[in-house]
């Protein structure tokens, strides 16, 4: 993934004023596939100047020049936005509240095979070394991947605790898990890179448990 949030090819709202078919009149949509392409250019654009937490739905909106209800209508919530403008491959919304979904006994287990299951999918797997890449590079990037992560996911996992220092347990897990990951994707460091992934699930899922539950 590029660092500049707001490179890649141009799409059809790129010069939209200026591209408009014939026989179009002026300022009227070319369409869904259209709209939500300027939608899109326009998250990165806002992502990109004010960063994730400095970044609104309405602001979103007066950027692509259209109704903050239409943001929603195609996108959802701000996180989702994030999420389609970068082509993440997890959507928050659904992850936390799967690996809780069951309660807490064995979390810590759920969490670790769902972050290796992203991983080990071939498909899915470039697209998260692009992700870790870029937080490494320190580009403009990088930090609105850690501010969204922060956000959106150490967050979320601290409110499904119910202890004082929950925020300090979802970050140690997160720790966990992202020098996990790069040591055995990004290093390729043995024996790590090689373990069978129920093996490191049974290595490291206790671990996340006492993280995020004490036990």
């Amino acid at each position: 993934m590029a660092g500049d949030l707001t490179g890649g090819p141009p799409g059809p709202a790129d010069g939209f004023a200026r591209r408009r078919g014939p026989g179009r009149p002026a300022g009227r949509r070319g369409g869904a596939a259209d709209t939500r392409r300027q939608i899109l250019d326009a998250a990165r654009s806002e992502f990109a100047r004010a960063g994730y937490a400095g970044t609104s739905v309405r602001g979103i909106a007066r950027t692509a020049g259209v109704d903050p209800a239409l943001v929603h209508h195609y996108f959802g919530p701000k996180e989702s936005v994030f999420v389609a403008a970068l082509d993440l491959p997890f959507d928050p919304d659904a992850l936390v509240p799967d690996i809780f979904a069951e309660g807490p006994e064995h979390v810590g287990q759920r969490l670790a095979r769902h972050f290796f299951g992203l991983w080990e999918d071939p498909e899915i797997r470039p697209r998260l070394l692009a992700l870790l890449r870029t937080v490494l590079s320190g580009d403009a990037a990088a930090g609105l991947l850690s501010d969204f992560m922060t956000t959106e996911m150490v967050h979320r996992l601290a409110r499904e605790l119910d202890t004082p220092d929950a925020l300090l347990r979802a970050s140690m897990c997160a720790a966990q898990l992202m020098g996990l990951a790069f040591t055995r994707y990004v290093l390729a460091m043995e024996p790590v890179a090689s373990t069978d992934v129920d093996t490191l699930v049974a290595a490291v899922g206790p671990t996340l448990q006492r993280y995020l539950c004490g036990d």
